[in-house]
């Protein structure tokens, strides 16, 4: 599952090393292992810096006099100034939050030796850092371009600091719950993975593609989840990614409808469905009075990642010949 996550997230995170996982019993030493790893990744070309606001104290004034506090603390005296301006600091939000996600996760029992030596590293890091206060809210931030080596840290930070848990009621064991959706995990894994392998090929993959719709007036909107075009733009194959628990007689008739659906409206001859490993008896179907083949294929998750890899550009070879014929 941590693979998945991660490659959709960071195709280019998972190619120096795969998260050693394997030799873990429980999630807190993987979910430490995952976040040391993502804070060393943002951090490594230097701490984010940004403006945050300040208020002070001041003999020289700089930015704006807070003229209410002026009036009010210093009786009219010009000197010492209140003052509030911007300043260009790493002591912002974002390098708060990983701190204190960091010294979280070392207060907490369970952390492997290695894992905990490499997370006191990054805490030193960060030492210039003002701390949260405990109680508080998390300050807010904001994915931007500026910050964007810091998006994959953060999540994974939220999830340490957020509290959330899962909470039997008859039992007296509370714990910590990471909670995923895996029908997204399952679906930007697949569609991440087939884009990378269709650039072979040439051309280029678009997903949830865009500017897709089933009626002339263009009123009825799709949003396949990859569709590969040629270097004229023409689309060559659609696909959707399923994650469903197949039935003894096969997989639900809806996405095959769906399926049918985005191939008309795109012009295509084959739209491929694409789900986690389970019963699929009929693994292609032709429409009649189409020409139009809607195949089915299965991905089995249990295999390891180098495996599961190879086999999502093995389907993409079969993509590409079944669209040459």
């Amino acid at each position: 599952m941590f693979f998945l996550l991660g490659y959709s997230l960071d195709l280019g995170g998972w190619r120096d090393g795969d998260v050693d996982v394997a030799g873990y019993d429980e999630l807190l030493p993987a979910i430490a292992h995952a976040v040391e790893r993502q804070t060393d990744r943002a951090l490594r070309q230097g701490l984010l810096q940004g403006y945050r606001s300040t208020e002070a104290t001041a003999f020289v004034v700089r930015g704006r006099v807070r003229e209410a506090d002026q009036i009010r603390r210093r009786f009219g005296a010009p000197l010492p100034a209140e003052i509030a301006y911007d300043e260009f600091t790493t002591d912002i939000a974002e390098n708060r939050i990983l701190r204190a996600a960091v010294e979280r996760l070392l207060r907490l029992p369970g952390v492997p030796g290695a894992v905990r030596t490499r997370l006191a590293h990054q805490r030193a890091r960060l030492a210039e850092v003002t701390p949260l206060v405990r109680g508080k809210p998390l300050p807010g931030w904001q994915p931007s371009r500026l910050n964007a080596r810091y998006h994959h840290a953060l999540r994974l930070a939220g999830l340490v600091l957020d509290n959330a848990s899962a909470e039997h009621l008859p039992g007296g064991v509370r714990m910590n719950g990471f909670l995923f959706d895996m029908n997204t995990v399952f679906e930007d894994f697949v569609c991440v993975a087939l884009r990378e392998a269709l650039s072979a090929y040439g051309g280029h993959a678009a997903l949830q593609a865009r500017n897709v719709y089933l009626d002339e007036a263009g009123v009825i909107r799709m949003r396949p989840d990859l569709v590969w075009y040629d270097d004229s733009g023409a689309p060559l194959v659609v696909a959707d990614a399923k994650y469903k628990l197949g039935k003894p007689h096969g997989y639900p008739d809806a996405d095959l409808y769906q399926m049918l659906a985005y191939s008309i409206s795109l012009g295509v001859k084959d739209g491929h469905l694409v789900y986690a490993k389970g019963n699929a008896p009929h693994p292609g179907h032709l429409v009649r009075h189409s020409g139009i083949a809607l195949h089915q294929h299965a991905l089995n998750l249990d295999r390891p990642s180098s495996t599961l890899i190879r086999e999502i550009h093995a389907l993409a070879a079969r993509m590409v010949r079944l669209r040459l014929g």
